[in-house]
């Protein structure tokens, strides 16, 4: 894997692990302040610093996972229990 393609592939996960991150722990305001400009439902207390660096811990792991099985042989048509006769 190029440094690239790394890149492109960690921007990715990074991404996705976010939105999969987001509503944990978020606790919604069932009054909601109209003269504030909220809304029923609206988060109370979003805390995004916490689960960006969450999500950049996370997702350091998922890359290192994916660029193991990218780069070794352990999935390779060319080789293994997955090679072509």
């Amino acid at each position: 894997m190029t440094w690239f393609t790394g890149t492109v592939v960690f921007i990715l996960v990074w991404w996705t692990v976010l939105f999969c991150v987001l509503p944990i722990g978020t606790r919604t305001d069932p009054d909601g302040d109209i003269e504030a400009g909220g809304w029923r439902g609206t988060p109370v207390k979003v805390n995004l610093g916490w689960k960006a660096l969450g999500t950049t811990a996370l997702t350091g792991v998922i890359w290192a996972i994916l660029w193991w099985v990218i780069d070794s042989d352990f999935l390779s048509f060319r080789t293994g229990f997955l090679a072509m006769p």
